[in-house]
């Protein structure tokens, strides 16, 4: 038997053990979604919440640079309605209301492979994880060296050595590899994990969005 963390649950699994995640609050109706976003503060993204839909943006579940709070009020209707309508059939648990990240969009995962066991998965994210598959892999448990290796493993890595903008925080990166793996071997029951995206900037890493499959014992 598994268990499936999505958003919020995922994200406060990863904050209790130690690493950067966005704030974010699971919201079930207009108020509580603009309370939240108050709270969290400005700007905000929200997002439809639910165990059926894996790629939100693509099911148009997703409301980005929110900066008042009657905007979250109307965003939190559109959604709602348009999952409502779009997916009868699907589960809808709420809008996840979440701080705003910036910079470099990252993908992170792991998987139990049949034959090599646990496997880590990185590469950018957005189109280049979509439409190039450009990511890279190791086996767990990594190494320094592997975790530098598999940064530049990634065809698109000169987004992070050469950007035009501020530039990535590329320790923090290495270190946020070898976190993940080291999770992997001390929770033998995490069984698949997907944290996408996964914002990197000069100012180090931020988790935006997580999914894991847990075995229940």
């Amino acid at each position: 038997m598994e268990k499936l963390l999505l958003g919020v649950e995922a994200l406060g699994f990863l904050e209790r053990g130690g690493f950067p995640v966005l704030k974010a609050a699971l919201a079930i109706d207009q108020n509580q979604a603009a309370s939240v976003a108050s709270g969290i503060g400005f700007p905000v993204v929200m997002k439809i919440s639910s165990p059926d839909v894996t790629h939100k943006t693509e099911a148009g579940g997703v409301k980005i640079c929110l900066i008042r709070e009657e905007e979250v009020r109307e965003a939190f209707q559109d959604l709602v309605d348009a999952f409502t309508f779009n997916n009868p059939a699907k589960r809808l648990d709420g809008v996840m209301v979440q701080q705003m990240g910036r910079g470099v969009e990252l993908i992170v995962g792991s998987l139990n492979d049949k034959q090599f066991g646990p496997v880590l998965l990185f590469g950018l994210g957005g189109i280049f994880a979509e439409a190039m598959k450009d990511v890279s892999f190791r086996l767990i448990p990594l190494d320094p060296r592997d975790a530098k290796e598999m940064i530049k493993d990634v065809r698109g890595s000169e987004v992070l050595t050469n950007p035009r903008g501020e530039t990535p925080d590329l320790a923090a990166l290495e270190h946020f590899l070898l976190k993940i793996s080291r999770l992997v071997v001390e929770h033998r029951e995490i069984q698949e994990m997907d944290l996408n995206p996964v914002f990197i900037s000069s100012r180090g890493i931020e988790i935006c969005d997580a999914r894991m499959k847990i075995a229940r014992a």
